[in-house]
């Protein structure tokens, strides 16, 4: 932080200017009286509103007979003795502060922390918002932030060589590719969230991407097909946006916003933190990446850090998709790391934490401003570490390689992962789900059947493969005895559950129904009846998406866990 943002010299430490104001239990700004406030920085771009600069002084009303007491002591420094008449501090664990704070965790190959401040903290913050860089990707995003949905944000981790130190890793003129990409969606609820690794050795199209130029004129950057992803950003002057297009073309999720850095954030978050805790199963002596770590846990931060996330020749198989693993299993240490209590109970850490993460950011314009980035961050904060998944696309080898180099999306297992992100199902609450539904079988089949040759339904198609209602059809009248049973058709509307709705003195044909195709209780929707051809009441059937072709069997949970490798940010998982 300089000495503009922070009112005083380059020796003071900026957690320094918070002190505890005892007569509103708050942490505040305080500039010493002696040193003159310089204006907070501008930001890098012009700000939605304007003003005239930071007030010279921000202080707190006086309560009558009581001083506010002066700048908090630096460390080392003994603390003054209590006023005359005035209690004690208590002791620590009953100290609690009722500055809002709010953590942003995110993650390609780093993750970023925004700390949110009440108070005394609003010119800090704009401060940090002057820190923050923009990209505008025009309607490659959304236009504004909603508290109040499902969102997505593209978490790119560039290999831009840039900053102090990092020309020694060679390729100094690395226009900046999208090295680790995680597609983070966070629940409408906020009680979960999914992050989607993205290899970078992926085979996509490339949409043409409209992009705006440093000078404001626009341009079309023609689009390229078959090709790795992480071409999607830098090559032919690919911005952010032409990433988030690429995403959605690929796996048809929306990103909603986007946040960049590069290698720096790496170095500069985990120093913040006073490192991050990490596990080998086996002992580690890379020479590309120069990483050495003995086996069991250790703490990396700085350059071992960014090492660390670099290295592929000592973990799995020497590839990007078990690197992925690793970097994955490092951001489960980091964001709880960050969400410990002795993170987030400390003034001090979370200053450097928002110096760290701002000076490495750059996000699309609209999340741009300090508000914004507020509001992230505390609707982020809600979501459970436990709760909180890493999983990668479903990919196979590319088999037009021979030499097998790059992957392609697995057509059988990628399309289950992109409908529940789309759907909004979490990855963690799936066996709640599975439970759930179970119970609403046994409920709903609970009592009598009918015999098969009373049951009457029409099927309709409402989204599988041409020709499944008639093939069903066939397969309930041949094979299980439906004979009063009769093909309606195409449904009004695609859905992507099989359901059968039925009236009240229908249920004796409908868990006969169900225990013939394997219904799952939500797919049992008690209802209305339908006239039949001959005029009877029948049930309706519609087959969804999932229907598995005539006379399989449907399984019972209808949000069944995809068959994908996956971990939780609260597990503690060794690299091997």
């Amino acid at each position: 932080m300089d000495a503009q943002g922070r009112g005083r010299g380059d020796d003071i430490d900026p957690a320094d200017q918070w002190v505890l104001n005892p007569n509103t239990g708050e942490y505040e700004l305080r500039l010493s009286p002696s040193a003159p406030q310089s204006a907070v920085p501008r930001p890098r771009r012009p700000a939605a509103e304007t003003g005239t600069g930071a007030p010279r002084g921000r202080t707190s009303p006086k309560a009558p007979g009581r001083d506010i007491p002066p700048q908090r002591g630096r460390r080392g420094v003994p603390p003054e003795e209590p006023l005359p008449g005035r209690r004690g501090r208590r002791p620590a664990k009953q100290q609690k502060s009722k500055a809002k704070k709010a953590v942003l965790w995110t993650g390609g190959t780093m993750a970023f922390v925004l700390v949110a401040l009440a108070g005394g903290g609003y010119l800090y913050l704009k401060h940090l918002e002057g820190n923050v860089a923009t990209t505008d990707v025009g309607d490659a995003g959304a236009s504004n932030f909603s508290k109040d949905e499902a969102f997505n944000i593209l978490i790119i981790g560039t290999d831009k060589r840039t900053g102090e130190g990092n020309e020694g890793y060679g390729d100094s003129g690395n226009v900046g590719h999208a090295d680790t990409t995680i597609l983070l969606h966070v629940s409408k609820d906020r009680s979960n969230a999914t992050a989607l690794s993205i290899p970078r050795d992926l085979i996509v199209d490339v949409p043409d991407c409209p992009t705006t130029k440093e000078d404001g004129t626009e341009t079309v950057i023609p689009g390229s097909q078959g090709v790795r992803f992480n071409a999607s950003l830098g090559e032919s002057g690919r911005d952010a946006g032409c990433t988030m297009r690429t995403v959605k073309a690929a796996t048809g999720i929306q990103p909603n916003h986007f946040m960049m850095a590069d290698f720096n954030a790496v170095k500069t978050l985990t120093a913040a933190v006073d490192g991050v805790e990490v596990c080998v199963e086996d002992a580690v002596n890379d020479k590309q990446s120069k990483l050495v770590l003995p086996a069991g846990t250790s703490t990396v931060e700085g350059e071992r850090a960014l090492a660390f996330l670099r290295t592929r020749k000592s973990f799995g198989n020497s590839g990007d998709l078990d690197r992925i693993k690793v970097q994955q299993q490092f951001l489960g240490s980091l964001m709880r790391k960050m969400s410990s209590g002795n993170t987030l109970t400390n003034p001090a850490k979370l200053l450097k934490l928002a110096e760290a993460a701002t000076k490495a950011l750059t996000v699309d314009e609209p999340i741009g401003n300090v508000n914004t980035l507020k509001d992230i961050a505390l609707e982020l904060k809600k979501v459970p570490t436990k709760n909180i998944t890493f999983a990668t696309i479903p990919v196979k080898d590319n088999p037009a390689e021979v030499v097998k180099a790059t992957v392609v999306v697995d057509e059988a297992k990628a399309p289950q992962v992109f409908d529940m992100i789309t759907n909004d199902i979490s990855f963690t609450e799936v066996k709640a789900q599975e439970k759930k539904e179970k119970a609403e079988v046994a409920a709903r089949l609970k009592g009598t059947k009918a015999a098969a040759s009373e049951v009457r339904v029409q099927i309709l198609n409402g989204g599988a493969a041409a020709g499944s209602a008639q093939a069903e059809l066939a397969y309930l009248q041949t094979e299980a005895g439906v004979t009063k049973s009769e093909n309606a058709g195409n449904a009004e509307a695609t859905r992507a559950k099989t359901t059968l709705e039925y009236a009240p003195d229908q249920a004796d044909q409908a868990r006969r129904l169900a225990d013939i195709m394997g219904l799952s209780g939500s797919a049992m929707k008690p209802g209305q009846s339908v006239d039949n051809a001959q005029g009877l009441p029948t049930m309706t059937l519609i087959l969804g998406k999932d229907f598995k072709g005539a006379g399989v069997k449907l399984n019972s949970a209808s949000a069944a866990t995809p068959d994908v490798e996956k971990s939780t940010a609260d597990k503690v998982q060794c690299a091997s």
